[in-house]
């Protein structure tokens, strides 16, 4: 292994981290979900428009246009998946919320065979059918003290942006001749563009105050875990092998589980935490039988 990939690795461990405390951030800013993953989309696309002009790389028309359709759609589900996912936490506690939202990776698998026809093996099948049975711990749907309506919206919520989530990658696969900057950037583009419209119509911001650490908190939220990392994330990639990211992207939903106990002083129960080691073993083994597969092709 050299030193570049050492490098990488350390980079991609610290993304991971990173984004695992954006619950904790979300719960500190006074704002809409939507006005924050606005916030979030712009800072973020020029950050990235930054890298472009810099690194002298073009989008050509030709490029866009051939992609235009999955290049708008999945930006419009990366938008409405953030606001998902911030009303999520305000609903449920944030390890919950990560762990519905860690599901993508299910639904992706299931969306696969309809998409790409790819067969389910008994081995997949074992795999999601496990996460599915995690979810259903950590819900709490058979626990005495089930946390009621609020609960169970914040864990819909949070299934609804990891399956908005499965639905941008599974568009990312049919976007091609576009660097990963350049994607990106018209995702997060359009994701902005979109989420605009729905904050001026659906969301007030009158008598919302944003004091000096909620706008501080909004400001690394948008700079750092948006715009920064972003750009961190495709550069360690370039260098690392699937499997390394696969098993690395598991990292972030374990810092958010332990800011949520440590930090934010949510309670985490015995049931909650056999759901999440079905949910993370479960996802992490059928991604690794992904990643066997994707070799042998």
């Amino acid at each position: 292994m050299n030193k570049k990939e050492n490098t990488a690795k350390v980079m991609f461990f610290l993304v991971m981290c990173v984004w695992g405390t954006v619950g904790v951030f979300r719960r500190y800013i006074p704002l809409p979900s939507g006005t924050i993953a606005f916030v979030r989309g712009a800072v973020g696309a020029l950050c990235l428009l930054a890298v472009l002009l810099i690194k002298k790389e073009k989008l050509t028309g030709r490029e866009i246009k051939e992609n235009i359709v999955p290049l708008i759609i999945s930006g419009v589900a990366l938008g409405a998946n953030w606001v998902l996912l911030f009303e999520a936490y305000r609903y449920t506690t944030v390890s919950t919320a990560t762990l519905c939202y860690n599901m993508a990776a299910v639904f992706m698998s299931i969306a696969a065979v309809f998409v790409f026809g790819e067969r389910i093996t008994l081995k997949n099948g074992l795999c999601i059918l496990t996460a599915f049975a995690g979810m259903v711990l950590v819900s709490g749907a058979l626990d005495a003290g089930f946390g009621g309506i609020s609960e169970l919206i914040g864990i819909f919520l949070g299934l609804g942006a990891a399956a908005l989530y499965a639905v941008v990658m599974i568009l990312n696969k049919k976007i091609k001749d576009v660097s990963a900057y350049g994607k990106t950037f018209v995702q997060l583009t359009a994701a902005a563009v979109t989420i605009l419209p729905y904050t001026l119509i659906a969301e007030s911001l009158s008598g919302v105050t944003l004091d000096t650490r909620g706008a501080v908190m909004l400001l690394i939220l948008s700079l750092v875990h948006t715009g920064i990392t972003y750009i961190v994330y495709f550069s360690s990639m370039q260098r690392l092998d699937v499997k390394s990211i696969a098993l690395m992207s598991y990292i972030m939903p374990i810092v958010s589980m332990v800011l949520s106990a440590t930090v934010l002083r949510e309670e985490i129960g015995l049931t909650e935490i056999i759901g999440a080691v079905l949910i993370l073993g479960a996802t992490l083994v059928g991604e690794v039988l992904n990643t066997k597969k994707e070799v042998k092709k």
